[in-house]
């Protein structure tokens, strides 16, 4: 046993020369591997009674779930997100859909589609005793139309426009204003009419849908406005669908709706991406009241182009660590695997060359010494020896002690016996022309 540990240890001093190379190649490695993605991101959302601020607040405790911090940015509405977007306040943002095709081509090609979040569906509250059946009804009304910079706003001046309704035109009774003020002046009668954005399910939707005084126009025209504004879908509303108890809407409606798209720009960690979108999924996994469960997020059809990384989930969901472990651990194991490949590629021959270099670095232990013996040869074939006899004894004695005390491993054993007998062959031979010279010089 004792043998095996001592060639053991043999065969570790002699392979010392692979701690220096695997230190260099793991350098590398870590050297050029790419960072691991950061656990933090901002998101822009909108108003706090918003339908963004509310999903905001869904992903972020869903994002927690995996220690990744979300941090919602409150904004006064789509068009402010987009700004904050361009600007790098925030990494992503929920954009409704149109507002990218303000921007040229240059300021879109800075921007990626992550996917449509949710639809967001246009809510043209009245009073009930009102008749509202085109747009232009709405001219001798007050009506809140939308606060500046708000999603709001820019559909219902989308809408506005398609009906020849142009901004210089706007009486002076509409307000411009929306969310919480416009609800509460419209619960008040201060108003007559106010257009929301918002899911079904938002709080501030849901409230006016509470109260008996108030009704929804339906957009008879959906399918005009769709092919015109081709940003906005076509939604049923069925009767009640709001509020059963007021019976909100009162009748079978039609309405319009824009969707929430996830957007992100170039400071975004791509790498991100599925863990934000299946947090997502979990979000609306049960759907909404307007929504199928299971729905969204989705791919469809957007005016950015979409990160590879979510053509990727939406094609085959989660990468496969993901699946598995925690968000941080796949994405530092993504990482070292991608740089793994070529470092086993590099280590193979280095292993195959571990065991002739292993061979040759013990076998020097032996040969080495042969030089002494080859000097010696050298110098009987040129007649150098006989003055030096005594000394070359002495110092090829001094090598034989010396060869005592090399270690080598059983199987080179016999290497190292040989080179003993090679040793004192030479020794015997000068102590033969030793004496040969000491009785030359007797009979002389």
């Amino acid at each position: 046993m004792q043998r095996i540990f001592r060639d053991i240890k043999i065969m570790l001093l002699a392979n010392l020369w692979l701690i220096p190379v695997l230190a260099a190649l793991v350098g590398a490695l870590f050297y050029f591997v790419a960072p691991p993605p950061p656990m933090h991101a901002r998101l822009a959302t909108g108003s706090p009674s918003g339908g963004y601020s509310e999903f905001g607040e869904k992903l972020k405790a869903e994002l927690a779930k995996q220690s990744f911090e979300l941090e919602l940015v409150p904004s006064s509405g789509s068009l402010d997100n987009l700004a904050k977007l361009q600007a790098g306040d925030v990494e992503i943002a929920l954009i409704q859909s149109g507002q990218e095709l303000t921007l040229d081509n240059q300021a879109r090609g800075k921007l990626h589609g992550l996917g449509v979040m949710f639809q967001e569906p246009l809510w043209l509250f009245k009073h009930k005793e009102l008749e509202i059946d085109s747009m232009a009804d709405l001219k001798r009304l007050r009506v809140a139309i939308g606060a500046p910079n708000s999603g709001t706003r820019s559909i219902s001046d989308a809408i506005l426009s398609a009906n020849q309704i142009n901004e210089d035109q706007y009486p002076a009774e509409w307000k411009a204003f929306s969310g919480t003020p416009a609800a509460e002046a419209l619960i008040a009668g201060d108003l007559d009419a106010a257009f929301f954005i918002g899911p079904a399910e938002n709080p501030l939707i849901q409230r006016l849908a509470a109260q008996p005084q108030l009704d929804l126009v339906s957009f008879r025209r959906s399918t005009a406005y769709g092919a015109r504004l081709p940003f906005l879908t076509k939604l049923e509303v069925g009767e009640g669908l709001l509020n059963l108890a007021t019976n909100s809407p009162s009748q079978d409606i039609r309405t319009l709706a824009p969707v929430a798209t996830l957007v992100a720009n170039d400071s975004f960690h791509t790498s991100l991406t599925p863990l934000i979108l299946e947090a997502a999924r979990e979000v609306m996994k049960n759907g909404t009241l307007l929504d199928a469960a299971g729905q969204y997020p989705s791919a469809k059809p957007q005016t950015l182009p979409t990160l590879d990384e979510a053509d990727y989930y939406y094609e085959k969901g989660l990468p496969i660590l993901q699946r598995y472990v925690p968000f941080r651990i796949a994405s530092l194991a993504d990482r070292y695997i991608i740089l793994l490949i070529p470092l086993i590629v590099i280590m193979i021959p280095l292993l195959k060359a571990v065991g002739p270099i292993y061979r040759w670095r013990i076998r020097a232990r032996i040969y080495r010494w042969y030089k002494y013996l080859r000097e010696i040869d050298r110098k009987l074939d040129a007649g150098a020896l006989p003055d030096e006899l005594s000394a070359e004894i002495e110092r090829l004695e001094s090598l034989e002690d010396r060869l005592a005390k090399v270690e080598v491993p059983l199987s080179y054993s016999n290497e190292l016996y040989d080179l003993h007998v090679h040793l004192r062959y030479v020794i015997e031979r000068l102590y033969a022309l030793q004496r040969r010279q000491a009785a030359n010089e007797q009979v002389g």
